[in-house]
């Protein structure tokens, strides 16, 4: 198996920065982490490319929860994607839910529009999902679209586990609207990586996991870095 890919959640330049020097491959940036992460500002993210080398997903979400809003709402997320693109932005977090728990296929199509082909992880909607499958396949085929992060569960990772590792196999197999990435997280422990790595998933997504002094304080490089170390180490898979 190849290297894992480890994303950590950044807050700002201070956490990344952090991450980075833990050992970290790529960030997940965002906001206000008591709505579960929204879009930053564009001062946020100059601050954060400016500080850092490896790459940036921005989060485009401004309300907590899975629906996008009315057409008003997604305009004004699409004009802060497409600023976020003009200073720099070329990778990106999005998704949202209808009414009935279907991918919104509208909001989607018009955020992936505005960020102009740059690749995409569609986020934990999944997991609030009324049909995870039908909703792979909806979205299978939109440009930019690489990663799925899934805790396989609402209720988190320990809960989401057999779905997982389900979902890894048809990943590996590539199967229509399997193909892109799974990237899991929420809720994810290190007790998780043996059981998830021997599944065959190689892309990890933690946020306080990386914080003994939880979401107040910044991102601990000797967290990140013991991550780092544990994902290195080999794991034969079946």
């Amino acid at each position: 198996m190849s290297r894992p890919i480890f994303e950590v959640i950044a807050l700002g330049a201070d956490d990344a920065v952090a991450a980075q020097a833990g050992g970290a491959d790529r960030l997940e940036l965002v906001t206000d982490m008591a709505a579960d992460g929204l879009t930053p500002s564009l001062e946020t993210f100059a601050a954060v490319r400016a500080a850092v080398g490896i790459p940036v997903r921005v989060m485009l979400r401004m309300t907590d929860g899975f629906g996008a809003g009315g057409p008003r709402d997604v305009d004004a997320l699409c004009a802060r994607a497409r600023a976020l693109r003009a200073e720099g932005a070329d990778e990106f977090v999005l998704g949202f839910l209808d009414r009935d728990g279907g991918p919104d296929m509208a909001a989607v199509r018009a955020l992936v529009d505005a960020i102009e082909g740059s690749r995409w992880t569609f986020h934990r909607a999944i997991d609030r999902a009324a049909d995870r499958d039908a909703l792979r396949k909806a979205l299978a085929g939109l440009p930019g679209l690489d990663t799925y992060l899934t805790a396989g569960s609402a209720l988190g990772v320990p809960d989401g586990l057999p779905v997982l590792r389900e979902e890894a196999a048809r990943t590996r197999a590539a199967e229509p609207g399997y193909e892109p990435r799974l990237l899991v997280g929420g809720g994810l422990r290190a007790a998780h990586l043996p059981y998830l790595r021997a599944a065959g998933v190689d892309a990890f997504h933690v946020g306080a996991a990386v914080r003994p002094g939880g979401w107040s304080t910044t991102v601990a490089p000797e967290a990140v870095r013991e991550w780092r170390e544990t994902l290195d180490t080999p794991v034969p898979v079946p």
